[in-house]
């Protein structure tokens, strides 16, 4: 599979740990994006992509008890973060953060990062900011290129492998690649998400690969992160 999907595979455990901080962060995000539109992800775009990326890692009450819980006017607000990492062995990471409070989201993410010894520098050069789809086709790659352009999307790549296919557009024309593609019959993505993507991956091996496991293990375990980038080609490193 692709880029995206060898990283998302490679770092989630099938845990209750694990699987809580991803329903928590599934909760947040849904949670802010119906409540700066409407609780509705039909008219609430925002809504509807926070809703997609989440489909297929937690149950739909997850998503559902979010966005009563914007509906019901709940006060909580959570400020967005960013930070650029230089982690270990060259490694190369971007940190999101949505928490309620900015300075123990800085203190948190950069005390992670020095332990495994890393800082905070700029690495934003070596990432695209990108719209992904993964999704199963049975269709030709012709087919999907042809349909994507017609409807003026943006296509940076087309990644077919055995009807596994990633499609890689401009951040701005992600719905409309989604319509696009619902032409074909595909509604059903294993993954869809405005993500950033390393331009040149490096691999790891022994210490220094247990090292930066080590730093995404307890930045996943961070309850103020909530997504992280990085360069390191995880299925090629051993």
């Amino acid at each position: 599979m692709g880029r995206h999907f060898e990283v998302r595979a490679a770092s989630m455990a099938a845990t209750a740990k694990k699987k809580s901080a991803i329903y928590m962060r599934a909760s947040k995000e849904i949670y802010m994006a119906a409540k700066k539109g409407v609780p509705d992800p039909n008219s609430n775009l925002a809504l509807r992509s926070a809703i997609d990326k989440y489909r297929k890692q937690c149950p739909k009450d997850v998503i559902d008890r979010a966005i009563k819980k914007a509906q019901g006017g709940d006060n909580t607000s959570y400020i967005e973060g960013r930070y650029e990492a230089l982690g270990p062995a060259g490694s190369l990471l971007i940190i999101d953060t949505l928490t309620d409070n900015s300075n123990r989201a800085l203190v948190n993410v950069r005390t992670i990062v020095t332990r495994k010894g890393g800082q905070l520098g700029s690495v934003s050069y070596n990432f695209d900011h990108v719209g992904l789809l993964d999704f199963k086709y049975e269709g030709s790659e012709d087919s999907l290129e042809e349909a994507l352009i017609l409807n003026d999307v943006d296509v940076r790549s087309i990644d077919n492998e055995d009807g596994e296919v990633e499609v890689i557009v401009s951040p701005s024309d992600f719905e409309k690649a989604k319509e696009a593609l619902k032409t074909l019959g595909v509604e059903d993505f294993e993954a869809a998400e405005i993500t950033m993507l390393a331009n040149d991956k490096i691999t790891l091996s022994g210490e220094e690969l247990t090292k930066f496991k080590d730093l995404l293990d307890q930045l996943d375990d961070c309850e103020d992160v909530q997504n992280v980038y990085h360069n390191v080609d995880l299925s090629a490193s051993n």
